[in-house]
C-alpha cells in the first residue's frame, strides 16, 4: 500500500481537515472535502514551506504535510516498473500460473531469467496467478502449498468483473489459509492482489510434494 496522513487540503478556495491517501493509482484525500486525483493527470509536483502542492487538470490542491511533504513529493514524481511494484528482483524466483500476458512474460525474462509455468515443484519466492473465471478460486489451496514458507501469491484478477470481485477473491485466499498484504496496479484491465502464509503457520517442509512439474520459459 502507499503513503497515508492527517493533514488539512486546500482546493477551489475551500479547506479541509481529513485523510491523504497516495495508491499506486490515485491521489485521494477523504475527510471534510473529498478529492480523488489519478496520478496520470498530474502534471506538477512542488514543496513549499511543508506544503505539497499538486497541480492537475489545470487546479492545484495543496496538502497541509509539514515535514512529510517532501516524502510525498519523491514518491509521487518516482515512476516504478511493473515488476518493481510486484516486488520482482533478479534474484526471486518466478512461477506463473494462467497469466497470459505476453509483455508481463517478457518483462519477466528479462528480470530474472527462466521462469516456472504451471504448479510449480521447487516452491518459488512469487507466484502469479492469473484468474479469469470463478471456479480458478478452486485452485488457491493448491496454490498455497506451493509458494515457499516466506514467499506470496499474487492473484491477478479482472477489473470490474461481478463474479470475482476483490472480496471473494480474499474470501477465497482466507479459506485457503492466506492473509491479503498488498493491493497493486496490474495493467489497464486487471489488478493484483498480494498473499502470503500468515507467519505463525510458516514452516520450511513439505511445500513441494507430489506436484505437477512445472515446464519453464
Amino acid at each position: 500500500m502507499g503513503l497515508e496522513a492527517e493533514c488539512t487540503v486546500e482546493w477551489r478556495g475551500r479547506a479541509g481537515r481529513g485523510k491523504a491517501l497516495l495508491e499506486t493509482t490515485e491521489l485521494l484525500f477523504r475527510g471534510e472535502l473529498r478529492l480523488k486525483i489519478p496520478r496520470d493527470r498530474i502534471s506538477s509536483v512542488t514543496t513549499e514551506g511543508g506544503a505539497l502542492l499538486v497541480t492537475f487538470g489545470g487546479e492545484t490542491a495543496t496538502f497541509a504535510l509539514g515535514a512529510a511533504a517532501e516524502k510525498w513529493a519523491r514518491a509521487l514524481t518516482t515512476v516504478k516498473s511493473r515488476l518493481d511494484k510486484l516486488g520482482v528482483t533478479a534474484r526471486r524466483s518466478v512461477s506463473v500460473v494462467g497469466v497470459d500476458d505476453a509483455l508481463f512474460h517478457d518483462e519477466l525474462r528479462a528480470r530474472v531469467g527462466a521462469f516456472g509455468v504451471g504448479v510449480p515443484v521447487e516452491p518459488p519466492d512469487l507466484l502469479f496467478f492469473g484468474v479469469n473465471a470463478p471456479a480458478d478460486l478452486d485452485l488457491l489451496p493448491t496454490l498455497a502449498r506451493a509458494i515457499a514458507p516466506d514467499g506470496g501469491l499474487w492473484v491477478i484478477r479482472p477489473k470490474g468483473h461481478a463474479e470475482i470481485t476483490e472480496a471473494k477473491v480474499r474470501a477465497a485466499a482466507r479459506a485457503a489459509r492466506l492473509v491479503d498484504v498488498k493491493v497493486a496496479s496490474f495493467s489497464a484491465t486487471r489488478t493484483a492482489d498480494k498473499f502470503v502464509i500468515p507467519v505463525a503457520e510458516r514452516g520450511g517442509e513439505g511445500k513441494s510434494a507430489q506436484r505437477p512439474p512445472a515446464r519453464r520459459a
